[in-house]
């Protein structure tokens, strides 16, 4: 059942067959031993085998085992070794960075209350919290941790902090009394408590509903289990795409190959030669690692942009991230409430500074002027009400403030220190003699103060309209004045206008009492005859990056969304104020409405909502996978327990370092040490630029393939003799390829790369253009070493002949690395030190080459003859010709480009 808000108290002891005595402790083991005892479900353990068989269901592995075992097969041991240490290295990786549910659950146990005080048979007991059954009568005084989820029967002054369920750092007020509506959000349901909630103030008396997962706390860590998305990020999905395309193409070519030998009547030893090279040929044994490594550099260059990654693929997946779905609390706001503007005698005053740090100042609002000494002295009048009527402390560890006890009073005494007046120095001047906590019924916390002559002050806090009730005087800078009937309205104009800026609105006033103090501390005794100070208006303040960071995500195609916990009001002005809403007829969508909708209504509604409000942990969640049923790749951020099941179903879980709670961390991809929106944008940049230098370094293996393949299908249609061996292309494919193509992985990143639009999450790697530009390189570069090694074949032995065209593809392929950084820019275009190591390790490769002439030890290994240096200089210039017409392609790309008027 979960309706228990909308029932009476009578009806739901009732229903569990207790009383407000407790249950008998006989009753209490037997429902124990009946429902189980009171602590979370974990999930199954994975065993570490599958996790290790897991990373080698790719196809691109497999068909490296297979290069590997070929090389092993043609006794090149070396080269076989070096394919399956790839292999292997990729395995590690993946099997060291693999999460697993139970962290998340485990985070999550570490939130529940340890204890809890009950009444068993009608005396008062503390028992471990995981005995607690349904039923049970739980007693709440401030500072408990809850222990279950329970409907309460009584409350004086009652106030719990419920962030951990909806995000929202308020301290809820909460009272007995039913709650008449359904589909009523959990933070509206003031008549109940929650498990892993906290009482701010107050005490209560309350029977427990749900233990263990039949919780709300619960329901989350089952959804934790459950929301993991079924499918791999964007670039598993590219990659396993690619890999079957390419055991689809060598298995082809290889059958090709042999039909053709046999009809021409080759020689079975020789057609295996053949057809072993070209699988060898056809496989870019590089690409797993330069992967690897283009993903652990991003990594690395997040970690020091305050984004710390925990699973290698996020980096990537970010680059594909065309939606972001994000907290409020905490993640676009300063994550503390904030009194940004205070009135008094009608006039405004704006305060600066964020959150609970006690730094700031005031001016006057408009006017960026200080007040006068006469409006300094009615402000210090305010400050003294704020801070003296408090219970709250500011605390400071390593640079971040937070508050003890009411975010709302927290709020006010630093509002009161920015005025002038320091709670310490209201309590030396006059020390407390009384306080009444607030109270839901009559909205105000009062607190009376002796004065060093004896006698009393008292001070109030409270909503402007029952405040006013209180009051008969009105404090001016001529001294309190009679409050008349025109007074109280232009009080609550002034209120109400506030409230239209999405402030939350609260009064303050004062009460002379005399030296003899009423026989009862009451309100009735208190709270009468006040002259009212001011109106504070306090909301939880935008961050000034985040506005910034939107911005720059609207011009990258990237769609930020709202979902928050807060009230629809507040959600949609602090939308507005951070532009992710832009027109004012747009409205927010809330959880009771979310819940009356279809799935499929829900997808046909969610690209035109920029703002979700009074949304629990299951809303967040089903608006990811509706964003994701549509097609678009998904990135979630929060801080709190109810966005971890949002936050692991989302393609990308993102969750905030500093305030995080444990259990968001561990259920994110990415962990932002800073809190701050903006790092979500960089590392958005990373990751578009770390998949532009994958997919570059992709068609420059994949090009190089071609060529080769071209080359010896070619020759073997010809009936020439093959003109590499598998020791060459194994070469190539591994070393004179391999190592450009590490280097363009850490290729720096493009300074257009957040103006475009995010790729689509169906985009192939190997587009058209991609396939287009990959087969006219692989064309020019076959071509190359074809007519090289056609002109030796007529002059020389093949031998000679073999080791000309061996020679001048590996030049080949090292001149063109400097082409493939861009499809669009030249290489005169590139500073030449803007990437060192790749000008570093053409050099060297094309010295290795060159020495491999000289070197008889190295010359035998790669099984090449003897060449002059004069040979080799002639070499590398024919080598440099695809390079120079591939630039000259860009050129007349871009000069027909500007032509036509298209920005190049």
């Amino acid at each position: 059942m979960d309706s228990w808000h909308e029932t009476s108290g009578a009806e739901v002891l009732a229903h569990f067959a207790t009383s407000e005595v407790g249950l008998s402790a006989v009753e209490a083991r037997a429902r124990l031993r009946s429902n189980g005892e009171n602590r979370f479900r974990e999930a199954p353990r994975i065993r570490k085998t599958q996790i290790l068989v897991r990373q080698f269901q790719s196809v691109l592995v497999w068909i490296l085992i297979g290069a590997g075992a070929i090389s092993f097969i043609l006794g090149d041991a070396i080269d076989a070794i070096a394919i399956l240490a790839i292999v292997v290295l990729n395995a590690a990786i993946g099997f060291s960075q693999e999460l697993s549910a139970e962290r998340s659950i485990a985070a999550l146990k570490a939130m529940t209350a340890p204890n809890a005080t009950l009444l068993r048979d009608g005396r008062q007991v503390s028992v471990p919290a995981t005995d607690v059954v349904t039923g049970d009568i739980l007693d709440l005084v401030a500072g408990d941790l809850v222990a279950a989820d329970a409907r309460i029967l009584s409350a004086s002054s009652l106030t719990c902090v419920e962030a951990a369920l909806t995000g929202e750092a308020d301290a809820v007020s909460k009272r007995a009394v039913p709650i008449v509506g359904d589909r009523v959000a959990i933070g509206d349901r003031f008549n109940m408590v929650f498990m892993g909630t906290a009482v701010a103030t107050g005490i209560a008396r309350a029977v427990v509903v749900a233990t263990a997962m039949h919780t709300e706390l619960g329901r989350i860590a089952a959804m934790i289990t459950d929301a993991a998305p079924s499918k791999g990020t964007p670039l598993q999905q590219r990659l396993a795409s690619l890999g079957r395309s390419l055991l689809w193409a060598a298995v082809a070519i290889v059958v090709l190959v042999f039909v053709l030998g046999l009809m021409r009547g080759t020689p079975l030893s020789e057609l295996a030669l053949s057809a072993v090279s070209l699988a060898v040929a056809a496989v870019p044994e590089g690409l797993p690692a330069v992967v690897t490594v283009a993903l652990s550099l991003g990594a690395v260059r997040m970690a020091r942009q305050h984004a710390l990654v925990r699973t290698l693929s996020a980096v990537e997946t970010l680059g594909s991230t065309d939606v972001i779905c994000t907290d409020k609390t905490g993640t676009l706001t300063v994550g503390a409430m904030t009194v940004r503007l205070v009135s008094v005698d009608g006039r405004y005053f704006e305060l600066t500074g964020e959150g609970y740090a006690p730094t700031g100042a005031v001016h006057r609002r408009d006017e960026s002027a200080p007040p006068t000494s006469a409006e300094q002295t009615l402000l210090h009048a305010l400050a003294t009400v704020m801070a003296g009527c408090n219970q709250s402390q500011i605390t400071e560890v390593n640079g971040v403030w937070s508050v003890i006890g009411d975010p709302t009073e927290g709020a006010l005494l630093v509002a009161g220190g920015k005025l002038g007046i320091e709670r310490s120095q209201v309590d030396t001047d006059m020390p407390v003699v009384c306080s009444l906590p607030f109270d839901s019924e009559r909205k105000r916390s009062a607190v009376v103060r002796r004065r060093a002559d004896g006698t009393h002050l008292a001070l109030v806090n409270g909503a402007p309209g029952t405040l006013l009730d209180c009051c008969t005087h009105r404090l001016t800078a001529n001294g309190p004045q009679p409050l008349t009937a025109h007074d109280r309205s232009a009080i609550v104009k002034r209120s109400t206008a506030m409230a239209r800026q999405s402030l939350r609105v609260l009064g303050s006033a004062r009460g002379e009492i005399g030296a003899n103090l009423p026989d009862a501390c009451t309100p009735e005794t208190i709270e009468r005859e006040l002259t009212f100070v001011g109106l504070s208006g306090m909301y939880d303040p935008p961050r000034v990056e985040a506005k910034q960071a939107i911005a720059r995500c609207r011009t990258a195609g990237v769609r930020v969304v709202m979902i928050t916990g807060d009230h629809p009001e507040t959600a949609l002005a602090i939308a507005r104020e951070l532009g992710i809403v832009l027109h004012a007829h747009e409205t927010a969508l809330t959880g009771p409405a979310l819940e009356a909708m279809s799935d499929d209504e829900l997808r046909r509604t969610v690209e035109h909502t920029r703002v979700y409000a009074r949304v629990s942990a299951a809303h967040k969640l089903r608006v990811v996978r509706a964003w994701q049923a549509v097609g678009a790749v998904v990135a979630m951020t929060g801080d709190g327990v109810n966005d971890a099941p949002a936050i692991t179903g989302a393609d990308i879980g993102i969750a905030m370092g500093r305030t995080g709670t444990e259990v968001t961390k561990q259920a994110a991809d990415l962990v932002m040490t800073d809190d701050n929106f903006a790092t979500i944008v960089t590392a958005v940049r990373q990751g578009r630029g770390i998949y532009d230098n994958i997919r570059k370094t992709l068609q420059y293996l994949l090009a190089g393939n071609t060529a080769e393949l071209l080359l010896m299908l070619v020759a073997v249609v010809a009936g020439l003799p093959m003109p590499l061996l598998p020791i060459h292309l194994l070469w190539i494919n591994l070393v004179t390829d391999g190592l450009p193509a590490l280097a363009l992985a850490a290729d720096p990143i493009d300074t257009d790369v957040m103006t475009r639009a995010p790729r689509p999450r169906a985009e192939h790697l190997a587009n058209a253009r991609f396939l287009w530009s990959m087969s006219f390189t692989g064309v020019l570069t076959a071509g190359v070493a074809l007519a090289v090694y056609c002109t030796m074949l007529q002059r020389h032995p093949v031998d000679v002949a073999r080791t000309w065209a061996f020679t001048v593809i590996v030049f080949a392929e090292l001149l063109r690395a400097f082409g493939a950084r861009s499809d669009t820019r030249s290489i005169w275009q590139f500073s030449p030190l803007s990437n060192r190591w790749l000008v570093g390790v053409v050099a060297c490769s094309v010295a290795v080459q060159v020495l491999s002439h000289q070197w008889t030890i190295l010359g035998e290994f790669l099984k090449t003859t003897p060449m002059s240096l004069p040979d080799a200089a002639r070499l590398l210039l024919l080598g440099a010709v695809p390079l120079l017409i591939l630039e000259l392609v860009k050129s007349l790309r871009r000069w027909r480009r500007r032509a036509g008027g298209v920005p190049t």
